[in-house]
């Protein structure tokens, strides 16, 4: 209800209608769908109108338009109340859409679903996610400010804003980004915590007594609490919030799940299920609202919440104006700038890209990864990143660039040990459309990112993750640091291009493809042991990585006998046993896999002609769990890999002890072409 405090402050009659018209679309809706939570739009409706109605600076006719606010529904679950403001403010939401929630087909699905569109800026519902990856919305807000901002010319000044829960905030992803938030002093942060001591078990003394509000001050967040339905209370922390330029805030408002309903106010039974026809009637008489019809909307309030439009589309004019003069005072940055603006990263950087040879002698593929990226870094201002504290090992810093620290904003991010923060805070840099973040760590290690990287690969995210010491080969630090089913999970994603280059010419290439690829996150699987650099005056050249799998090497005349498979550092041992079997008379092709998912976008001549179907002798190797091999291998083939855990020893042991050595591949070759003599009567 509104205050006599309110009223006073500017807030009125048309406030409190539009207040309880967010309440009553996402209750109605949900009603409709027989499916979703009502609860916490019901509670959450005033805050979070405050915020559209006052502070929001965003442009309904035009979504994208990059120098908005950013608004984060972390607590993803509301959908409705998020779909709820942007039909209601004028994006391309139709009421016939908010009809059709959670249904097939549908733009108002169960959790929002990044859709620039239609106004949605990132894709939520895992808890903790949305709130980690507006901490890379920041960061990305800060880095474009401080790279192109001018005295006077402010072309990116946006704020970041988010809705999180009591769910939220219990994730462990949302205190290693909040963490990173306080440190790096991401005064443009403003999340509205909503309070409502409830949870799907029951009320939050179950599970969650600490006191939120001084564990975000040990975080060097500015903390202030507020009464959930308090309006005014609401704008003026709003306010406080955004005076704090130093600090990230978090604004504590005490809400009530399921506001307004006799039976199921303050109760976990509002959270996820609808509120039934009969405590639907009950509410709304409790709270003035018509019973009919359903999705009702007052003239005066679309009228006045529509008033967006206009306004937005002045501020996008204005901000246009400023560009153009930006332009004659710096014609320099912006024309760099506008070449990103639309979605022009160039390719100028190529010509950088290094070449090796065997002359270079033995080099890790992460090692050549940190060439590669040092070579182009000065054609690249789009590509920042850093490691979860491992960037000696991962090689992933780029020299004599700047940190990305308190008070500046460079190319090289220290995420800390946080490997789920990072994964999110990079989608969230990913989603200004014009930076491409990465971030590095052990293979292992992309157990801890998962969810990030899922929600990457469903966004479609231009986000680079690096992932090294990629098998036994690390060695010594034995089976915790050592993957095993890391790489097949990786492959299980859909929409996620995986890379596993086998020499540094390959891993060249790979950064290439990870740079245009922009359809998708891509995961770059490199090496800590050295591998020789292939021949390619010899072998096949490595430009071929970027068909995912190509013939390295072939018989000198005449069709193969036999496939060896390989990814990775275990290409070379393919061509070790390839010289082999060649010195005993028998035909071998090795063919490098460097990326399962490139090769699957090749077409079926190209697909045959690598791995002809009329060669049924097929031997994969891969130092790791043989999972989805057989596609390739087929019935009829082998698949050699790793069915159980490492172990701690020098990776040359390991490699003989798993049955990883030249000697080995060769007789597991020879015994698959013995198996079936009928296969290969021209042997007899």
């Amino acid at each position: 209800m509104v205050t006599a405090a309110a009223k006073e402050s500017g807030f009125g009659r048309v406030d409190e209608l539009a207040i309880n018209t967010i309440r009553f679309l996402a209750i109605d809706a949900v009603e409709k769908a027989n499916s979703g939570h009502p609860g916490m739009p019901m509670g959450d409706a005033p805050m979070a109108y405050v915020l559209w109605r006052r502070f929001l600076k965003h442009s309904p006719s035009s979504p994208a338009w990059h120098n908005r606010d950013r608004f984060v529904l972390s607590a993803g679950h509301g959908s409705m109340l998020l779909y709820s403001l942007l039909h209601l403010t004028g994006y391309g939401l139709s009421l016939d859409e908010l009809k059709n929630f959670r249904q097939w087909g549908s733009h108002t699905p169960g959790h929002p679903e990044y859709d620039l569109k239609t106004g949605i800026e990132t894709t939520t519902g895992p808890l903790g996610q949305g709130f980690a990856t507006g901490v890379g919305m920041a960061m990305a807000e800060k880095y474009l400010a401080e790279r192109y901002n001018r005295p006077g010319h402010d072309i990116f000044d946006y704020n970041i804003y988010s809705i999180v829960s009591d769910g939220d905030l219990m994730e462990g992803v949302t205190n290693e980004a909040a963490s990173i938030a306080g440190h790096l002093g991401l005064g443009k942060i403003v999340c509205l915590y909503s309070d409502n001591k409830i949870t799907i078990e029951g009320p939050t003394e179950l599970s969650f007594t600490e006191d939120v509000g001084k564990r975000f001050e040990a975080l060097k967040w500015h903390v202030q609490k507020v009464g959930g339905n308090d309006l005014e209370g609401i704008a003026k922390a709003i306010s406080a919030a955004k005076e704090d330029k130093q600090r990230p805030s978090i604004i504590i408002a005490r809400t009530n799940i399921g506001f307004g309903s006799p039976g199921k106010q303050d109760s976990s039974e509002a959270h996820g299920a609808p509120l039934g026809k009969e405590e639907v009637r009950a509410t709304k008489e409790r709270l003035g609202w018509p019973l009919e019809p359903e999705f009702f909307i007052p003239e005066d309030v679309l009228k006045e919440l529509r008033g967006a439009v206009k306004t937005g589309e002045a501020l996008e004019r204005q901000w246009k104006g400023l560009i153009e003069k930006y332009a004659k005072d710096y014609p320099d940055e912006a024309a760099e700038l506008k070449n990103l603006l639309e979605g022009r990263k160039g390719s100028d950087w190529a010509s950088d890209l290094p070449s090796f040879t065997p002359k270079d002698g033995p080099l890790a593929t992460r090692s050549a990864s940190g060439k590669v990226l040092n070579a182009i870094a000065k054609k690249t201002p789009f590509l920042l990143g850093g490691s979860a504290d491992l960037a000696p090992s991962t090689n992933t810093i780029l020299k004599g660039y700047p940190n990305f620290m308190p008070g500046s904003s460079g190319r090289n991010i220290h995420f800390g040990v946080r490997e789920h923060a990072m994964g999110s805070i990079l989608n969230g840099m990913a989603l200004s459309r014009i930076l491409v973040p990465y971030g590095a760590t052990f293979l292992i290690f992309s157990d801890y990112m998962k969810p990030a990287i899922r929600l990457s690969a469903i966004m479609g995210l231009h986000t680079v993750f690096v992932f090294t010491h990629d098998s036994i080969g690390l060695g010594e630090d034995g089976p915790t640091h050592q993957p095993i089913e890391q790489l097949s999970s990786l492959r299980s994603i859909p929409n996620l291009l995986v890379i596993r280059p086998s020499d540094a010419a390959e891993a060249a290439v790979a950064w290439r493809e990870a740079l245009t690829h922009e359809s998708g996150p891509i995961a770059l699987i490199l090496t800590r042991q050295n591998l020789p650099v292939i021949d390619r005056g010899r072998f096949a050249p490595a430009e071929n990585l970027s068909k995912g799998a190509y013939v390295l090497a072939d018989p000198l005349e005449g069709d193969p006998e036999i496939m060896l498979l390989a990814t990775g550092s275990e290409v070379h041992l393919a061509l070790e046993s390839y010289e082999e079997l060649s010195k005993r008379g028998i035909r071998a092709r090795v063919v490098s896999m460097p990326s399962w998912e490139l090769f699957e976008r090749q077409g079926e001549e190209y697909k045959a002609s690598v791995l002809p179907p009329h060669i049924k002798a097929r031997l994969s190797i891969e130092a790791g769990s043989t999972m989805g091999w057989h596609r390739y291998v087929g019935l009829d083939g082998e698949a050699v890999g790793i069915h159980r855990f490492g172990a701690s020893a020098p990776y040359k042991t390991l490699f003989e002890k798993f049955g990883f050595t030249s000697k080995e591949i060769t007789a597991k070759a020879l015994a698959l072409i013995n198996r079936d003599k009928g296969l290969y009567l021209d042997r007899i």
